[in-house]
């Protein structure tokens, strides 16, 4: 070992190295004896304050500037030694941890509301096209900063698929349906549970053998039809019965005189919204259903008239059906089949031939300057929307879709193309991929999540390309996809 001069040596030996007793009990006495000598300097021994909890706080002004010494005398009292971080990054404050936000309950007859089709604000609005039943959310000093309840008695729902024909009574207490309906059988109370029969307004031997009719007309097993629309769906029993036929509708409403309809839809856990084609367009994008239904559709219009509520002549059935076709035509909309109450119109693969018929048919004209995909609060137009350009008259406009199942995991036409800017084949892949290992994930620490009969709906608020959805296609449940306004709206489609 060198230290200082090179050339000099020092050897030490093993035995030397070793402290003897003497030494050892030197050190503890003078270690002592300068504990001893500090405390008498801070003041003495004192008594620590009797405390069973810690708390740490930061204060946004404390800066990095060193304190002013303090000069302390022998025997007078101290602070207690402060351990808080008194430095923060340059241009970031310190900030004290958020107060905790308390909700209270709010009062038992909230238990149904629905805070953007509240029945009593949208009386505010004009009757015109039945705006006032459209969204209408309340004004900052209107919202409600309560807990919504349950209804009294509420029961976890019964799993799928047995919710499809039953659900509790108590968690959806509106008799008025099972009255008004009665004729229809659309549902009915028994005991403390409502059943659903799969009955409807066009439809009153059942939801399945309509089905099957519309079956007969075209193809609902071989994959080419996968997502439905069902306007004015009544309890979604059309949409419940499809789900069987690997096809999912989602089913919507307005909150009218039928108040439960939508609610008794989720109940039965069927996809279903609050919505009414009104003034505004719907919240999907353009080409978004392979197919949409209506079931004695309501119309509204000069043209339409009632008499005596459904008891309607012949003759003004037909002048209805005609004012419905012409209106059907005049958007290059061409009816294929029609037997009995079913009519199947097909809308065009794309508008070569529709665009060369607006130089002898006006109206209705296509829509300029517009966003096919545009899907919030965005009004709807006289007007077509108009279809991705195609080069032939058999080209499918936007590009075909893969029958189900392939669709799932295929490359959408929409990225193929790259109409969708930023997004590339790769991305869609690599999705895919992180969320069935996400999924995966979820239900080896979630318990509940990877019960079979759990969960039935699910809502995803940042859907993206719906991988969360894809990964869990294979169990009973399913995924209201939701892609936020802020957010890059375009996967949406």
């Amino acid at each position: 070992m060198a230290v200082g001069v090179p050339a000099t040596k020092l050897h030490l030996s093993s035995f030397a190295l070793r402290p003897t007793l003497l030494q050892l009990a030197a050190v503890a006495v003078l270690c002592s004896l300068s504990y001893l000598a500090g405390v008498w300097h801070h003041g003495g021994l004192t008594a620590a304050p009797a405390s069973s909890s810690v708390s740490i706080a930061t204060t946004a002004s404390v800066t990095c500037a060193s304190p002013a010494p303090a000069v302390l005398k022998r025997g007078g009292s101290s602070p207690p030694l402060d351990f808080r971080a008194h430095h923060t990054a340059e241009g970031i404050e310190a900030v004290s941890a958020p107060a905790q936000r308390v909700y209270e309950a709010c009062p038992a007859k909230y238990s149904e509301y629905t805070p953007c089709e509240d029945v009593e604000r949208s009386l505010r609005f004009p009757r015109d096209r039945l705006m006032y039943r459209e969204r209408h959310c309340p004004s900052e000093g209107e919202r409600l900063r309560c807990l919504v309840p349950a209804p009294k008695g509420y029961r976890n729902p019964f799993p799928w698929p047995a919710s499809r024909d039953v659900a509790w009574f108590a968690n959806v207490p509106h008799k008025e349906l099972t009255v008004e309906k009665a004729v229809q059988n659309w549902i009915r109370v028994d005991g403390d549970k409502f059943r659903f029969p799969g009955g409807g307004t066009m439809f009153p031997h059942g939801a399945s053998a309509y089905i099957d009719d519309i079956g007969k007309l075209i193809p609902l097993h071989d994959g080419s039809i996968r997502t439905a629309l069902d306007t004015g769906c009544g309890v979604a029993s059309w949409g419940a019965y499809l789900l069987s036929r690997n096809i999912l509708a989602m089913s919507f409403a307005p909150r009218d005189s039928h108040e439960a309809q939508v609610q008794f839809a989720l109940e039965r856990g069927v996809p279903a919204m609050i919505g009414v084609l009104s003034s505004n367009r719907l919240t999907y994008p353009a080409r978004a259903f392979d197919m949409a239904h209506c079931s004695r559709c309501l119309i509204p219009g000069s043209s339409m008239k009632h008499w005596k509520g459904w008891q309607r002549t012949k003759e003004d059935l037909n002048a209805e059906q005609q004012a419905i076709e012409a209106v059907a035509k005049s958007l290059c909309w061409k009816k294929i089949k029609e037997v009995g109450d079913i009519a199947i119109w097909q809308k065009p693969t794309n508008h070569i031939h529709c665009k060369a018929s607006r130089k002898l048919i006006k109206s209705p004209p296509f829509c300029s300057d517009k966003n096919p995909d545009a899907a919030w609060y965005d009004k709807m137009e006289a007007c077509i929307t108009p279809l991705p350009e195609a080069s032939d008259i058999k080209e499918v406009a936007g590009g075909e879709l893969k029958k189900w199942p392939q669709r799932l995991t295929a490359i959408p036409p929409r990225i193929a193309s790259g109409s969708i800017e930023g997004v590339t084949d790769e991305m869609f892949k690599e999705d895919t991929k992180l969320w069935k290992k996400r999924v995966g994930h979820y239900k080896s620490v979630i318990s509940q999540f990877g019960q079979k009969d759990r969960y039935r709906n699910l809502l995803d608020m940042n859907a993206r390309f719906g991988g969360f959805a894809a990964a869990l296609v294979g169990d009973p449940m399913w995924i209201m996809n939701m892609v936020p306004t802020v957010g890059n709206s375009t996967t949406l489609g």
